[in-house]
């Protein structure tokens, strides 16, 4: 039972709904539309909303949408048939009013399409149940029960004949050629008469195999002769081939000149043929390689181009270029696929995750299916821009941070703002909360560092010397005799948790804005480690919670980020369990245009990139630009 089917344009007009057992389909297909369709997330063609599967697809040529949603529980094998057919009667029954590509026209028009959809959903259900159950094959139904007598007396009869006729042939060589020509003569009308006698008949595969076999063993020997004859005759062709010998370097123009060639009064057929196979196929090789957009184009362009008239080969290369210039085309994914192969390995060449480049590419070619390209652009230069599109999209989440403003909102309602830092061992967690506690200061807030790592030994003391760094480039003196930065610890072994609530309420008691938490580095798959990080974000619930990655991972990057929110969620004991926030990367300056992995980590979890860290001091802090990125992450 479908809850609901909805079909709407890309620009956001309802075109025709049908309500099922749902009341509302507008939160699933929002939802749809800002995680998946601005996303650019649609390598794949369903989507799961709380409690619902929604299957869609895409007209690109119409700018159409076509949304189907039932209960995810359910098992309904009709649902992909369905949206094929709607999607097919729907476009050709209004072509007209949705050609004429204008919001006015779409609203006036009226899409009385209740009856239609009834009768294909009718259709499709009865279909899925008449489906005869799939009954085993017996061995006696095959192709291969019906061959394998035949097949066996062919192979046996097959492999002594092909002895005794390279033993005739050998014994042909050593005596006279004549003989082995004959004893090959006599073999093939021998071979006729063996399948008749035993009443077998050949395939059409095997019948042209044979065919081929004696056309062979017939003119093999001829070849042979010819080729003798041919180098007994070549003295004698050697004054004739000479006049005719041409230069293309322009130096003989009149050895050209072959309007009416002639031997011994009579012409020649094959010196013109030659010319025109030069003249047809080097210019319109040099035409097409300018719209060189995928291999399937250069196979044709290679055929189009061995035709045997200059005039015709000449122009072929010309149209052919008009024609793979100009947008009379609709893109298919047989003309996307090589590019789409390319720009895969590109992508995991930069150190975008192997399974991420494929969701991209297959994104982009559901994007691109069905379009018309536009004029004067090639396969290879479309794809190009729809995947940097793409990438720039997934780099511009739906939700932007802006921890000023949330700070400064924090203080106007008198409590200090939270921000909590997770991530595996070694990304350079401290340290980067050092450079994000000296931005803060910059901008005039009061800070207090959490030390909550309690279980790497020299954790304490790399806060307390930051710290003490910190305080010297903001002195007191500064700020009226304010503590502009402040460390709170209790020292190694203690519970992480409780001092960071210790440290919240006492941020909130000494009027310090933000409180910056660091936690211990864990692997994502130590479940005690992750249980304890799951309960320090449950009591204190924190603003922000934010995950510190470097930038010189590849597919671990997925892997971290995949587990970490997962078991925050599993660890978690809050109803809605708090996942991560933000992502700060480190390590940048050290991956020169390999910047994959901010691709890999904005893309897995649909989480903005706040913070990237470019180097070893303090002002080694920046934000993310999109189109940089993307710009490094295409060159070649």
């Amino acid at each position: 039972m479908l809850d609901f089917f909805t079909i709407f344009s890309k620009g956001g007009l309802v075109l025709w709904c049908f309500q099922g057992v749902s009341d509302s389909c507008t939160g699933p297909v929002n939802a749809l539309i800002r995680s998946v369709l601005l996303q650019e997330r649609g390598g794949n063609n369903s989507f799961t909303h709380e409690a619902l599967t929604l299957k869609y697809k895409l007209d690109n040529q119409f700018e159409l949408v076509f949304v189907v949603g039932f209960q995810k529980i359910l098992t309904l094998t009709y649902v992909d048939k369905l949206i094929d057919d709607v999607h097919r009667l729907f476009r050709d029954k209004y072509r007209t009013e949705i050609q004429q590509q204008s919001a006015l026209s779409l609203l006036n028009g009226t899409f009385d399409f209740q009856n239609d959809f009834q009768r294909l959903l009718r259709e499709a259900e009865e279909s899925s149940k008449i489906r005869a159950p799939t009954t085993m094959k017996k061995f006696e139904d095959s192709e291969k029960a019906k061959k394998p007598a035949r097949s066996m007396l062919e192979t046996r009869g097959e492999k002594p004949k092909e002895k005794t006729k390279n033993s005739k042939k050998n014994k042909g060589a050593k005596k006279d050629g004549s003989d082995g020509a004959l004893a090959t003569g006599k073999a093939v009308p021998a071979e006729k008469s063996v399948e008749p006698e035993n009443g077998l008949e050949l395939s059409k595969e095997e019948l042209i195999r044979k065919k081929r076999e004696e056309f062979i063993q017939k003119h093999g020997r001829g070849m042979d002769k010819s080729s003798k004859s041919g180098k007994s005759d070549a003295p004698k062709e050697k004054g004739k081939k000479a006049p005719r010998v041409w230069s293309l370097g322009g130096s003989h123009n009149e050895v050209l000149d072959y309007s009416a060639p002639t031997t011994n009064g009579a012409p020649e057929a094959s010196p013109p043929e030659d010319i025109n196979l030069i003249r047809g196929t080097g210019p319109g090789r040099k035409l097409q390689d300018l719209d060189c957009s995928s291999s399937d184009d250069d196979e044709g362009a290679t055929q189009s181009s061995a035709k045997p008239s200059a005039t015709k080969g000449t122009l072929g290369g010309m149209f052919g270029m008009l024609k793979g210039l100009v947008g009379s085309k609709s893109l298919s994914r047989e003309d996307m696929e090589s590019v789409l192969d390319k720009m895969r390995d590109h992508l995991i060449a930069k150190n975008v995750a192997a399974d991420i480049a494929v969701q991209l590419c297959e994104s982009v070619a559901n994007k691109l299916e069905g379009k018309v390209m536009g004029t004067f652009s090639t396969v290879t230069s479309t794809v190009k821009q729809a995947l940097q599109e793409s990438l720039v999209q997934i780099l511009q989440p739906q939700r932007r941070v802006d921890m000023l403003r949330d700070i400064m909102d924090a203080q106007r309602h008198q409590r200090p703002y939270v921000v909590t830092f997770c991530g595996v061992n070694g990304v350079g967690k401290s340290t980067n909360l050092a450079k994000i506690s000296f931005w803060l200061l910059e901008n005039g807030f009061r800070v207090l560092i959490a030390a909550c790592d309690t279980f790497r030994a020299g954790a304490v003391e790399q806060l307390r010397t930051h710290t003490r760094r910190l305080t010297a480039l903001h002195p007191p003196e500064n700020y009226g005799g304010r503590t502009m930065v402040q460390l709170f610890e209790k020292g190694y072994g203690k519970d992480a948790a409780g001092i960071a609530m210790e440290a919240i309420a006492f941020a909130r008691n000494q009027g310090f804005d933000v409180v910056l938490v660091d936690t211990a580095g864990r692997m994502q798959d130590n479940a005690p480690l992750m249980t304890a990080l799951a309960k320090l974000i449950t009591v204190n619930t924190p603003d922000l919670v934010l995950f510190v990655g470097e930038a010189l991972v590849g597919n671990e990057a997925v892997d971290q980020l995949v587990k970490f929110n997962r078991a925050l969620a599993d660890h978690s004991l809050a109803q809605t369990p708090r996942l991560i926030d933000g992502i700060v990367l480190t390590k940048f300056d050290t991956i020169d245009d390999k910047v994959g992995a901010a691709i890999s980590m904005t893309y897995i979890t649909s989480k903005p990139i706040v913070f990237v860290g470019t180097g070893q001091t303090y002002c080694d802090l920046r934000s993310l630009n999109a189109k940089a990125v993307v710009a490094a992450l295409m060159k070649a």
